[in-house]
């Protein structure tokens, strides 16, 4: 017997039932992150590479902090481990990817970032109901890394790494959101009501999620309201002020979330600048992808 569609009990839902569904994730959320240990799929490619690279025994510390540097998660785990009491007796913090493989050593960043990768391909097939958007969000986050290391070392006296680590982690929760709503078949159904979510509420969880992964503060509060406009007064100045130009050069929220994004107005920024580091962020960003190929 073939039935209406509508009568579906998921399809059918009251717009207070969906959004009692939709709150329902975010207090699930909430309550996920007063936990420690978070692991969720970003890009199957880049986790897919990143196990393939690591296979190697023979790999050099320089690519392994290539390989493990291009996925948000794996970079915030590692350096939780490396800026923990067991690995951390000095208390200095470090925030470059080859610095926290240095610190923890080879067989143990090697041992954290395949781990992380295997689990996040484990739960990767969740996010097939959103097509290429999770692929799309990887990519955009490269391209934002490339662009603030770029702007970084060109326009300001910005550490070029931190520069980089915080355009590459500035959408965490953007990914996250993404896992948890596959969680809900209901969402999972309508991934335009689920993109209209990430919009609203991926910037305020992705600040938490990366509290609770110990990304060091100044990285969170250089990606604290990334998309949300604001007029550069004296120019690119702070670690904060590279992330947002990077963020918007790469596209901003409407570069991934395509015609879901709010409808936002940035004030202009100096092109001049900008506009004769172009060639050199693309040919960074080439390079970053070139990395994990």
């Amino acid at each position: 017997m073939t039935g209406n569609p509508t009568d579906d009990p998921v399809i059918d839902k009251t717009g207070a039932a969906l959004k009692a569904q939709r709150f329902g994730m975010l207090e699930d959320i909430a309550r996920e992150l007063s936990a420690r240990d978070i692991t969720f799929p970003t890009c199957f490619d880049a986790a897919l590479k990143i196990r393939n690279a690591l296979r190697d025994p023979d790999l050099p510390m320089r690519r392994i902090a290539q390989a493990v540097g291009l996925e948000p998660l794996v970079v915030a785990k590692l350096l939780r481990v490396a800026n923990s009491v067991a690995y951390n007796a000095g208390g200095r913090t470090v925030t470059h990817i080859e610095a926290a493989v240095t610190r923890v050593g080879l067989e143990a960043a090697r041992t954290i970032a395949i781990s992380t990768a295997m689990d996040q391909l484990l739960r990767s097939k969740d996010l097939v109901c959103f097509g290429e958007l999770p692929k799309t969000l990887w990519l955009h986050s490269l391209r934002t890394a490339a662009a603030a290391r770029v702007i970084a070392t060109r326009l300001t006296r910005v550490n070029r790494e931190d520069a980089m680590m915080a355009g590459l982690v500035h959408d965490l929760g953007a990914f996250y959101m993404l896992y948890r709503a596959a969680q809900y078949e209901e969402l999972r159904i309508r991934p335009d009501s689920v993109r209209h979510l990430i919009a609203q509420w991926h910037e305020s969880i992705g600040e938490s999620l990366m509290g609770s992964l110990g990304v060091p503060e100044h990285i969170i509060a250089a990606t604290r309201e990334h998309d949300q406009p604001r007029v550069l007064e004296h120019g690119v100045r702070t670690l904060a002020d590279v992330v947002y130009v990077a963020n918007q050069l790469s596209g901003g929220l409407a570069g991934w979330l395509a015609g879901d994004a709010p409808a936002v107005a940035h004030p202009p920024l100096d092109d001049a600048p900008l506009a004769a580091l172009a060639d050199e962020i693309e040919a960074d960003y080439q390079m970053l992808q070139g990395a994990l190929s």
